[in-house]
């Protein structure tokens, strides 16, 4: 079968798995048979996808037609025979108990015709031994959503002991067609991939609260703030439901041996049936309480210690087991589970060896099964790390810990000199990108980079995420720093960064995505033109906080708006939209979401295509006059004098005088 073949897709189970999945068949075209047991059921789960249908139309994520248009080929049934008689592929999304799925295939088996193929969306179970309820192996294999399946991009497909190359790669080619991205499972192993990071994670965090090795509050704080996943340990698996992770971690120890065994507190709220957020009550108090409220100042070695060396260990049962390449773990993991960066490479960058390491003392001195090191992690260890060693193809400097920086092309004339955009990119989604005296420092390092490197003709700047350009100073480190700086010593660190910034001899682009505040919007009047997204929110907050802006704002922003609009900013210190933004002049451009950083680009690439030399000298001018107009035509009259016997002058003459494109080689 090919994917040209599928025309209707019957999903059995209309919960909120069954249902999602039904959802986005239907808006990619297909005839969907929608089953469950019961007539209230299936109902329930058909006016479930309405009502989501309905409101992307009103959102304009779809047409109102769209929405008629999907829900229209969706079928609710009760009947088997009729949902799956004339199917081509069978999405099963029944709960996740391995005999109420094996009773579905024994009676799917009956009325399926020979071609269908079934697709099992188990987030753990074993795909060779459901496949084996059917009689058809070879045409079985698991096609794993995440929940909510409309929203969540990922897809496992994972192969089964017998499951057919062909049924693997029709499978795949469906997830695509549904607008997913499929990572494949090479081999069916509990947890498939992203369980199999996430879950053995929880559990020790969990163990590490059950012998009192650290409280609920300083993994959280170390999870989310210090080691950068998107939630706390705690938090998620409250969102979650602490029950699932028991019942998928239960599967994984009665199959894969002792060390998946689950810690005493997970166990425990269980069967106190505190499950989290939907029973009101997890590791966190959800009715009586604060809720999931973590603090972002305590941090404890020994969590981040423990945490990645679980992580190590469980990356390397997947790639030694030869369930999951390092690509395929970092892709299905940074999408399936939000975190910023590839698991593989976070270790990586972490220290293999130290991973291991911990390990082996933890083994030596508990003899727990969960921390007996798998072979292959030392084999990844004496290589360098699970990515053999091999670190961005281009040595870009100092190893940057808060930013991150990279080369890109710019697309030049045939016979042109190459020319790079050099992109700056705060690096902290974890803390909404807020500056820190790493930043500072980091972000100096970066620019005098890039200034010396003759092939840089631009600079981008934008930050991490989607949630903050920067969302301002990180004042909290700041304070908490082994050898924290005085409120003076801390403005003028600031300033002297962004002065130099601001002074840079090449032009600088902020693509601006998100929240803009304080610290953030002071670093973005240092760019020389902006360009941010229809959902950015600008402020300078200082002045609630019975401060004012300390680093270059209160001089910077009326430069580049005018003394009234910026003494509304800061007085006030509401927060404006883009538009508002852009009608003060702030912003050059205001473009969606999806376009911004294509648009940002594009600009920095046409600046890196201008004449440095009369680049910088303009620059130089106008920074000059800014106080002193004099000064600054003074500097602008001799740079005119220097510019007029320059090669870039006669290159640029010859181009436009022949109508072409001039190659400025900054001489």
């Amino acid at each position: 079968m090919q994917l040209e073949d599928i025309e209707t897709i019957a999903v059995l189970g209309a919960g909120n798995m069954g249902h999602g999945i039904a959802e986005v068949a239907a808006l990619a075209g297909y005839d969907v048979r929608l089953r469950d047991i019961k007539e209230e059921f299936v109902q329930s789960g058909y006016e479930d996808i309405e009502w989501s249908l309905n409101k992307m139309a009103e959102k304009d994520t779809i047409t109102q037609e769209e929405a008629d248009a999907a829900l229209e080929s969706v079928t609710p049934l009760v009947d088997m025979a009729e949902a799956v008689g004339d199917a081509d592929v069978i999405i099963e999304a029944v709960p996740e108990q391995m005999e109420i799925k094996e009773d579905v295939y024994e009676e799917v088996e009956e009325s399926a015709p020979d071609h269908a193929i079934f697709a099992t969306n188990t987030s753990s179970l074993s795909i060779t031994d459901l496949s084996e309820v059917s009689e058809r192996p070879e045409q079985f294999c698991g096609m794993h959503f995440f929940n909510p399946p409309i929203r969540m991009q990922l897809v496992e497909v994972i192969n089964g002991e017998h499951t057919s190359e062909e049924t693997i790669e029709v499978v795949e080619d469906l997830a695509e067609d549904f607008g997913k991205t499929p990572v494949r499972v090479r081999k069916d192993s509990p947890g498939f991939i992203v369980n199999r990071i996430l879950v053995p994670l929880m559990n020790e965090a969990c163990w590490m609260l059950s012998e009192d090795v650290a409280t609920v509050e300083e993994i959280d704080s170390t999870t989310k703030y210090h080691m950068g996943l998107p939630m706390g340990t705690f938090e998620l698996a409250d969102m979650t439901g602490i029950d699932i992770s028991y019942h998928v971690l239960d599967y994984m120890n009665d199959v894969l041996g002792d060390e998946y065994e689950p810690a005493p507190i997970m166990e425990e709220k269980v069967e106190a049936e505190e499950l989290g957020q939907k029973t009101g009550k997890g590791f966190y108090d959800y009715e009586d309480g604060d809720g999931a409220d973590v603090p972002t100042d305590e941090y404890n070695e020994e969590v981040e210690e423990r945490l990645n060396a679980a992580l190590a260990k469980e990356i390397a049962n997947l790639v030694g087991g030869d369930v999951a390449p390092p690509e395929a773990i970092d892709e299905a993991v940074m999408m399936g589970a939000g975190f910023p960066e590839g698991p593989t490479k976070t270790i990586d960058e972490y220290g293999v060896e130290k991973c291991l390491n911990k390990l082996e003392d933890l083994y030596e001195e508990t003899g727990a099964a969960r921390y007996e090191p798998p072979e292959y992690l030392a084999e990844a260890a004496e290589q360098g790390g699970f990515n053999d060693g091999a670190g961005d193809a281009e040595d870009t400097g100092p190893d940057f810990e808060v930013i991150a920086i990279e080369r890109i092309d710019v697309d030049v004339p045939e016979g042109h000199d190459e020319k790079q955009v050099g992109h700056i990119k705060i690096d902290r989604p974890h803390r909404m990108n807020t500056i820190s005296l790493d930043v500072l420092e980091e972000l100096d390092q970066a620019r005098e980079i890039f200034e010396d490197d003759e092939q840089v003709r631009a600079i981008l700047i934008t930050g991490e995420g989607d949630k903050a350009f920067s969302a301002g100073a990180d004042v909290q480190s700041m304070a908490t720093s082994a050898d924290p700086l005085s409120a003076q010593e801390l403005s003028s660190q600031g300033q002297s960064t962004f002065g130099g910034l601001e002074a840079s001899p090449l032009p600088v682009v902020a693509g601006i995505d998100g929240f803009c505040l304080g610290g953030g919007m002071e670093l973005s009047m240092c760019t020389d033109i902006r360009i941010a997204s229809e959902r950015s929110e600008f402020g300078q907050p200082e002045l609630d906080l019975g401060l004012l802006p300390g680093w270059g704002g209160t001089q910077r922003l009326a430069n580049v708006i005018g003394e009234g609009p910026a003494k509304e900013i800061i007085l006030t210190a509401e927060r404006y939209d883009a538009e508002e933004m852009e009608d003060f002049g702030f912003l050059r451009d205001v473009v969606s979401k999806d376009d911004l950083f294509d648009e940002a680009l594009e600009l920095a690439e046409q600046l890196a295509q201008g004449p440095p030399v009369a680049q910088k000298m303009t620059k130089r001018a106008m920074l000059k006059g800014r106080d002193d107009t004099e000064a600054g035509l003074e500097v602008e009259s001799q740079a005119f004098g220097h510019l007029i016997g320059t090669d870039d002058v006669m290159e640029g003459m010859t181009a436009f005088m022949g109508d072409g494109e001039p190659d400025f080689e900054g001489q």
